[in-house]
């Protein structure tokens, strides 16, 4: 079965800046393309970091207010203070970017824009070059996926763990998997849902799987679906 990855979902055509863009036409760039952000590249295409409307509204937020530092202030402000007065994009961007690269799967690039509070991700090939742009409604794509489509991914997983034909049935309907049958031991009852939830796709599984007996508790047998 094939692990879905940045790769299948993200956007290729990205549209970047150079580090030495000036102010003014980074704003054209962004509301020009409708965009909300954009990747910062050096001369050699590295990303070096990410540039936003946020960076940019810094200066509209101060413009005119000709503050001068405090003697205590916070990271936040201190930090806005100084892309207000920025010139280019280089002095604009939030740096270092968080990258991810083609390879990743799609449930570490959820996890990962979760945990750094990021709208997007550049993705960068097996060289460190830039190789297209990640966001939180991509990966999303994962659940257009067709029922037929996610239906054969998860029987051929069941099929490595319960090869007897037509032990269990496998139904999809708008992502949501049935599993329902009956196996020898309980683990294995266990295992084929916890697998049937990693296919791409798949938002819930509904497991009616019977187990003959509990190796988990081998003096009990056949607890589960009115199982004597």
């Amino acid at each position: 079965m094939k692990e879905w990855t940045v790769a299948d979902v993200m956007t290729g055509d990205v549209c970047t800046v150079p580090s030495d863009m000036r102010y003014r036409e980074v704003v054209d760039v962004l509301t020009g393309g409708g965009i909300s952000a954009a990747p910062v590249v050096d001369a050699a295409g590295r990303v070096v970091g990410v540039v936003s409307e946020a960076d940019l509204l810094h200066r509209v937020e101060l413009a005119g207010r000709g503050e001068r530092p405090r003697l205590f202030e916070s990271r936040h402000r201190r930090a806005g203070r100084t892309r207000a007065a920025a010139r280019t994009a280089g002095e604009l961007m939030t740096r270092p970017a968080v990258t991810v690269t083609t390879g990743t799967p799609i449930s570490a690039a959820a996890r990962l824009l979760d945990r750094r509070r990021v709208k997007r991700l550049p993705v960068l090939d097996d060289t460190g070059r830039l190789a297209g742009i990640v966001s939180r409604s991509d990966l999303l794509k994962i659940h257009l996926r067709g029922d037929a489509d996610i239906r054969a991914d998860v029987a051929e997983l069941v099929r490595h763990v319960v090869p007897e034909p037509g032990a269990l049935d496998v139904t999809v309907t708008d992502g949501v998997v049935t599993l329902d049958g009956r196996v020898e031991r309980r683990t294995t009852a266990e295992a084929v849902v916890q697998l049937a939830a990693t296919v791409a796709g798949v938002t819930d599984v509904v497991d009616r799987v019977g187990y003959e007996f509990s190796d988990t508790d081998p003096l009990r047998r056949g607890t589960r679906f009115g199982t004597a």
